[in-house]
C-alpha cells in the first residue's frame, strides 16, 4: 500500500476518532448535572448506555491508528526502531493527563490530586499496546496476548470477591495504591473507586490490541474479516453478560465489556470505511479527529477555568436560562453541552483549515 493510499484510508479513522472526542465533550459538559438525559449518562453500574461506548471506541481507534501507522513497518521487521517513539508519546499523554488533573486540583480546590484519568489510561494503553504489537508481530502472538488479558483479568475479577462497587478486587487494589488520589475515596472506611483505575487498564489494553487487529484487517483490505470480527466479538460480549459469566460493566472494564464494545467498534469502523473511504461521504468529525488530544485537553482547561473562577454558573444562567420555559431544565442543560461542542468544533475546524495539528 502506498503512502498516499494509506493516508486516504485514514479519513474514516479520523472521523471516528473525532466523533468519539465530540461525544466526550458532549457528555462531560452539561449545563446542569442534575438534569441530564439518561442516554447521556453512564450506567449506574452494570449494563451500558450510549455514553459508555464513547471511551472504549476511542481506545479501540487508538489501536486501529497504531496499526495503520506502524503495521507495515512492524511486519517488515522494523518494530524495534518504533518502540522508543511509542513509549515516549504514551508517557507524554499520561503526563498531560496528570497536568490537567493538577490544574483542576489547584483551581477548583479539590481535596486531593486525582492520579488516574482518561488521558492517563490512553497513554498507558498507547504505549503498552504499541510495544506489544511491535515486539510480538505475528497475528497468533497478538491474539494470545488478547486472550491472556481477557482470561487473566476475568479470573482476577471472579476470584477476587463480589463484583459490586464496594467489594470488587479492582477497586480494592486501586484504593490501596492511590488512596485519596482516586476518583472516589472514603477516609473512614478506606473504600475507594476509580473508573479509570490501574487494574481496569488491563481491559483497556485488550481493547487497544483488538483495535490493532481490526486495523490490520483494514490495512490489508480484508473488509469481510473486519465485519466478521465485529459480529463475533459483539456476540461473545453479549453472551458472556446474558449467561451470567461476566456483566458488561464500564467502571470495571470487564472482559465482556471489552468484547461487546470492541465488536461494536469494529462494526462502526467497517461502516465508516465503506461510507467515507469507499463511497466518498464527508468524513464528519475529522477536524476533531486530527486534533483529538488537543481538543480534549483544551476543553478540559476551558471547563476548569470557568468553574475555578466562578464563571460557569453565571454563563449558564444568563446565557441559557431563557431556554428553560421553552424546553425544560433537561433541554436547557443539553443546549449548553451542544453549544460547548459547537464552540470547540469551530476551533478545531479553524485549526484544520490552516493545517495546524497539535501533537502530544
Amino acid at each position: 500500500m502506498s503512502r498516499n493510499e494509506n493516508n486516504r484510508r485514514l479519513a474514516s479513522v479520523d472521523a471516528l476518532r473525532g466523533l468519539a472526542v465530540a461525544g466526550m465533550l458532549l457528555v462531560n459538559d452539561p449545563g446542569d448535572w442534575d438534569h441530564v438525559y439518561a442516554p447521556l449518562e453512564h450506567a449506574a453500574w452494570n449494563g451500558w448506555t450510549p455514553t459508555d461506548l464513547i471511551f472504549p471506541f476511542f481506545l479501540f481507534i487508538v489501536g486501529v491508528s497504531l496499526s495503520l501507522a506502524m503495521g507495515a513497518k512492524v511486519q517488515a521487521g522494523q518494530g524495534a526502531a518504533l518502540r522508543g517513539t511509542v513509549l515516549t508519546r504514551g508517557l507524554r499523554i499520561l503526563a498531560l493527563g496528570l497536568a490537567l488533573h493538577a490544574l483542576a486540583w489547584w483551581l477548583m480546590d479539590k481535596p486531593a490530586l486525582r492520579i488516574p484519568g482518561v488521558l492517563q489510561r490512553i497513554g498507558l494503553c498507547f504505549a503498552l499496546g504499541g510495544l506489544i504489537a511491535s515486539r510480538w508481530r505475528s497475528a497468533r502472538a497478538q491474539w494470545l496476548w488478547i486472550v491472556a488479558l481477557l482470561l487473566g483479568y476475568g479470573l482476577l475479577l471472579k476470584l477476587g470477591g463480589p463484583l459490586d462497587k464496594v467489594g470488587n478486587i479492582a477497586s480494592r487494589i486501586d484504593a490501596w495504591i492511590f488512596g485519596p488520589h482516586g476518583y472516589e475515596w472514603d477516609v473512614a472506611t478506606g473504600i475507594g473507586h476509580d473508573p479509570e483505575g490501574l487494574v481496569g487498564t488491563l481491559g483497556g489494553l485488550a481493547t487497544t490490541l483488538l483495535g490493532w487487529r481490526c486495523g490490520e484487517a483494514l490495512r490489508r483490505g480484508a473488509e469481510r474479516h473486519l465485519l466478521a470480527l465485529g459480529f463475533t466479538l459483539a456476540a461473545l460480549g453479549w453472551a458472556c453478560d446474558a449467561a451470567g459469566l461476566m456483566p458488561i460493566n464500564k467502571n470495571l472494564w470487564t472482559p465482556s465489556f471489552v468484547l461487546w464494545t470492541a465488536g461494536l467498534g469494529a462494526l462502526a469502523l467497517w461502516t465508516a470505511h465503506r461510507l467515507v473511504d469507499v463511497r466518498g461521504w464527508p468524513a464528519l468529525g475529522r477536524s476533531f479527529g486530527v486534533n483529538a488530544i488537543a481538543a480534549y485537553a483544551g476543553a478540559w482547561m476551558c471547563t476548569v477555568f470557568l468553574e475555578g473562577f466562578g464563571w460557569m454558573g453565571p454563563l449558564y444562567g444568563r446565557g441559557f436560562g431563557w431556554l428553560a420555559p421553552l424546553v425544560g431544565p433537561y433541554g436547557q442543560s443539553l443546549a449548553f453541552a451542544l453549544a460547548f461542542v459547537a464552540v470547540w468544533w469551530a476551533i478545531v475546524r479553524w485549526l484544520d483549515r490552516r493545517r495546524i495539528y497539535i501533537k502530544v
